[in-house]
């Protein structure tokens, strides 16, 4: 299926969430159908969006932020009514409980309405979508920022380690982790990518692979569990991952297996990169031992397109992410610079960036 925007933000011919030029529509590549299919969704509900977010037509932190800015778009285009505006939007900050970024969306979309001074619903739509397709701006933004940053530390010739997803797909574009790749790729330097598979919903074996081979870079798909062996071979030069939150002590939450990957990374002295815009730093988190970890249904383990391969007396624990301390992160890109060695004190520095004259 063609890219449904004339003009998408991504920067790409593909994008993970796109709002419509009529303010009416969020498009949604619905990546459940990846890679076989290429297929938008139209939504123009919010209850459609939240639906989107929870079933993982959209997924990734910084898209499902995006997302739910746009969702806020849709909400003041339903209701001028400012209390049924708002629980619209706190039912888009439910929609999933780990990811940071959604409810940092979402509180941007909330002050963006209460200092909008008009009460029509076409001023007040016009005005947050303005400041919903700035999020979206800023994202691609940051990620090619960070991915430049990232860029510098990887040499030529390096074979990469990525988990899960964390390219266009799971931002507005050009990706966390995979912007390091690609911006790594486009100074001109041979990189290769080893992708794990990524259980249960195989973000990496569908998602990172499609999009790096889209992009002409060399990708191999190995399952998880390979890793180990790779590095003992002397065979990954460095991993790569991106974040879904990020407490203030600098303990990571992500996609669940990365915790292995960097335990690996320490273990065969290879450096584990964490890249994520700064919006997914939660300082009002101590410590990882305070996110909530999102406990999936069992079916994603049990079963695979309709086919059950788990006995039904089986239990099933499906946690979507776990958290990696930051003692095990050899360093943090983000759009504001570098945090090195990960902890309270470095995070503290680039969170006073944001008040410098030229702080994004």
């Amino acid at each position: 299926m063609a890219h449904p925007h004339p003009q998408p933000l991504s920067g790409a011919n593909y994008s993970a969430v796109e709002l419509a030029l009529d303010n009416a529509t969020v498009w949604l590549l619905d990546q459940r159908l990846l890679p076989n299919e290429e297929r938008y969704v139209a939504v123009r509900d919010v209850e459609t969006l939240v639906t989107g977010i929870c079933d993982m037509w959209v997924r990734g932190a910084p898209a499902i932020g995006i997302a739910a800015a746009y969702g806020a778009v849709l909400a003041a285009q339903s209701t001028a009514d400012r209390a049924e505006f708002d629980a619209a939007l706190t039912r888009i900050a439910n929609a999933r409980p780990t990811a940071v970024n959604l409810r940092w969306a979402v509180e941007q979309m909330r002050q963006a309405r209460g200092a909008c001074a008009a009460s029509d619903r076409a001023t007040v739509t016009a005005t947050l979508a303005q400041r919903a397709r700035a999020i979206h701006r800023d994202d691609v933004a940051a990620n090619r920022r960070m991915g430049q940053l990232g860029a510098e530390r990887v040499p030529d010739g390096a074979i990469i380690l990525t988990h899960c997803n964390a390219g266009a797909l799971a931002t507005g574009g050009y990706g966390t982790a995979l912007g390091v790749i690609r911006a790594a790729r486009d100074a001109g330097k041979t990189v290769r990518v080893y992708a794990d598979e990524t259980r249960p919903w195989l973000q990496g074996a569908r998602l990172t692979a499609w999009e790096l081979d889209r992009d002409g870079i060399d990708v191999t798909v190995i399952a998880d569990s390979v890793a180990a062996s790779l590095l003992a071979k002397g065979r990954i030069d460095l991993a790569v991952v991106g974040a879904d939150r990020v407490a203030a002590n600098g303990d990571v939450a992500n996609k669940i297996g990365t915790y292995a990957v960097a335990v690996l990374c320490r273990c065969h002295e290879r450096p584990f990169y964490v890249a994520a815009p700064f919006s997914t730093v939660d300082l009002a988190t101590a410590s990882g031992e305070g996110i909530v970890i999102e406990q999936r249904p069992s079916v994603e383990v049990t079963e695979w397109h309709g086919h059950r391969h788990v006995c039904q007396g089986a239990r099933v624990e499906n946690p979507s992410f776990d958290v990696t301390p930051a003692r095990l992160v050899t360093a943090l890109f983000t759009e504001r610079g570098v945090a090195e060695p990960l902890d309270a004190a470095s995070l503290s520095d680039l969170a006073r960036v944001a008040r410098q004259p030229n702080g994004h």
